[in-house]
């Protein structure tokens, strides 16, 4: 039932932003999605079940930004430049969105183990939630990869997509520099800019 799934996670995510997470009760999240406490634990397991999924939708849900800013202009410096805008916006506008991209879980936070745990569960979309989650690392790698796929042309030589995937990655890394230490005047579009300024293009 993908439709009380999502009902379900976003009474969840509703629910983190008001109060920690040891202090949400899966019964206030049934509640608010208006479905029974039974359907929340057949479609999560357990609380932990449902902290792995709203994390693993949260991971989701800033990729698909990412990729959307890529398919933004023509322009490679300006499809890296609102990658990196979407990305300390993103981990400025949600908390488990910045936890992920930089390891620091607060207490206030659910912090699954991001390898994989067993799952017994019959619903795909939290057997792939029970999986491994992404650590910051596998972000800068997810983010780069995905650039260099949008942005190497087909026929590029292999020593092109090498400065691209360096270009890229450096972008990424900017980015999550400005998570943590938010930029000043100019923001993070200027000092992409300015990084890839000499960079191929």
């Amino acid at each position: 039932m993908p439709a009380a799934r999502e009902s379900l996670l976003d009474a969840a995510y509703t629910a983190l932003a008001r109060r920690p997470w040891s202090a949400v009760r899966m019964v206030d999240v049934a509640a608010a999605a208006g479905v029974s406490r039974q359907t929340l634990y057949n479609e999560f397991g357990s609380k932990d079940g449902l902290a792995r999924a709203l994390v693993r939708r949260e991971a989701d849900g800033y990729l698909a930004g990412v990729d959307r800013a890529l398919a933004g202009p023509s322009d490679p410096r300006d499809r890296l430049t609102a990658t990196a805008e979407w990305t300390t916006s993103a981990a400025r506008d949600n908390a488990l969105v910045r936890a992920m991209l930089t390891g620091c879980w607060s207490e206030r936070l659910p912090s699954p183990t991001l390898s994989a745990v067993p799952s017994t569960s019959a619903v795909p979309a939290q057997r792939r939630a029970d999986g491994p989650l992404p650590t910051p690392g596998d972000f800068v790698a997810l983010v780069r990869d995905r650039a260099v796929t949008v942005l190497a042309g087909p026929g590029t030589p292999k020593s092109d997509t090498a400065d691209l995937a360096r270009s890229c990655e450096l972008a990424v890394r900017l980015a999550l520099s400005c998570v943590a230490a938010p930029p000043g005047e100019g923001g993070v579009a200027d000092l992409v800019r300015s990084a890839l300024h000499r960079q191929p293009g």
